[in-house]
Formats: structure tokens, C-alpha cells, sequence
């Protein structure tokens, strides 16, 4: 009997990561005609250090415009308030912080994770039931591996796991190189929103770009 196929991974998509959120009204705003504009999975909202119940309304303030356009919205960091805000999840930064929000995450809420230094640590937090993996974001002291070491990272990921894997791009340049090396998404912020011809006209041209990548891919 001949084996089944493997059914082909769907096209990468993006992540979009927003500046520390100082006005979560204007920025709602924002999102709302961003997401109208390009194919986002995803909205990782990243918040200024405060109390929890300011920072649950700040959630609050920009969840309509978010899943009303069919993306996830996930904390950076803060599994606590997840729930009581209505996110979707929360992204962690090394293992034994996925490992410590797991139950306050699971089984209704995505559990995502970075700062994996190691294939080792990235194995681990697949098999502890991580919902994605993210490789290539700065280090506390902002260093960051190369882009051929990213991509390596996320082509190994890609041929051997079946959890999404996230590539942190800083440029078109890096989120056509990892789509094209397999990642499932392609995480995007600081230089969306410092583009000056708009955050829009910069994330759809990247939009177009990460998904041209993904179908050159999977043509072979």
C-alpha cells in the first residue's frame, strides 16, 4: 500500500507585534484599517507596565478591532490577565515561563513561546504543548543570530515538527527569507510602523511578499 501524501502546510501568514500600546483608542483605529488591508493571523499587543485592571482594559479597548477581523490577539507576556481580558493567549519568553502559564492557558487559550536558545529548549517546549515556537527575536541585550542561522532554525523546524514555527523578521528582506524557509508565520513590527510611507502600504507590501515566498516554496 502506498503511503498517504502529506497534505501540503498552508501558506505563511503574518504576525503583527504592536508598539508598547500608550493609546489604545487611536490604535484600535489603526488596527481596524490594517487588518482590512492585509491577510494577519495574528495581533501580538504588546503593554506598557501598569496595573492589571488598566491593563485589562486596554485589551478591552482593542480586542473589537481585532477579532472582528478574524486575528488572534495575544498578550506579551501577562498569562494572568488573558482570560479576565478576553485574548486569545499569551506569547512567553523562554521555556519555564510557557511552563508556569500552562495551566492558567490551557486547554482554551494559545500558549506561544520564544526565547529558545537551543533545538533542545525548542523540542521541549514543543512537547510541553506549545502552540507555536518563535525563533530569531533580540535578546535582553537586543543581539539577534543571523538571518541564515534563523532560517536554518525554521527550515530543521519545518521538516521535523508539527507546531507552528513563527520567524521574527526585522525587514522585507528577513520575512521573505523565512517564509521561504518554512515558517508558518512570519512575526512583523517596530519597522511596519517606523515605514514612511505608513504602517498600511508597509504591511501589505509585506504581506504580498511573505505569501509570494510561501507559494515559491511549496512550488518546489
Amino acid at each position: 500500500m502506498a503511503p498517504k501524501p502529506v497534505p501540503p502546510r498552508p501558506a505563511p501568514r503574518l504576525y503583527l507585534a504592536t508598539p508598547p500600546v500608550d493609546e489604545p483608542l487611536l490604535l484600535a483605529a489603526e488596527l481596524a484599517d490594517l487588518l482590512a488591508a492585509a491577510d494577519v493571523a495574528a495581533v501580538l499587543v504588546r503593554l506598557r507596565e501598569s496595573d492589571p485592571r488598566s491593563m485589562i482594559s486596554t485589551i478591552k479597548a482593542l480586542a473589537p478591532a481585532i477579532q472582528n477581523a478574524g486575528a488572534a490577539l495575544l498578550i506579551d507576556g501577562h498569562p494572568d490577565i488573558v482570560a479576565r481580558a478576553g485574548a486569545d493567549g499569551a506569547h512567553l519568553t523562554g521555556l519555564a515561563a510557557m511552563e508556569e502559564a500552562m495551566p492558567s492557558l490551557k486547554p482554551d487559550r494559545i500558549a506561544g513561546v520564544g526565547g529558545l536558545a537551543t533545538r533542545h529548549d525548542s523540542m521541549a517546549a514543543g512537547e510541553a504543548g506549545a502552540d507555536y515556537v518563535l525563533f530569531g527575536e533580540p535578546d535582553a541585550k537586543g543581539a539577534r543570530p543571523s538571518l541564515e542561522a534563523i532560517a536554518e532554525r525554521l527550515e530543521w523546524w519545518d521538516e521535523l515538527f508539527e507546531p507552528p514555527c513563527v520567524g521574527f523578521a526585522t525587514s522585507r528582506e528577513e520575512a521573505e527569507a523565512f517564509a521561504a524557509a518554512g515558517a508558518d508565520f512570519v512575526l512583523v513590527g517596530d519597522f511596519i510602523w517606523s515605514d514612511l510611507r505608513g504602517a498600511k502600504a508597509a504591511l501589505v507590501e509585506i504581506g504580498e511578499a511573505v505569501a509570494h515566498a510561501g507559494k515559491a516554496k511549496a512550488a518546489g
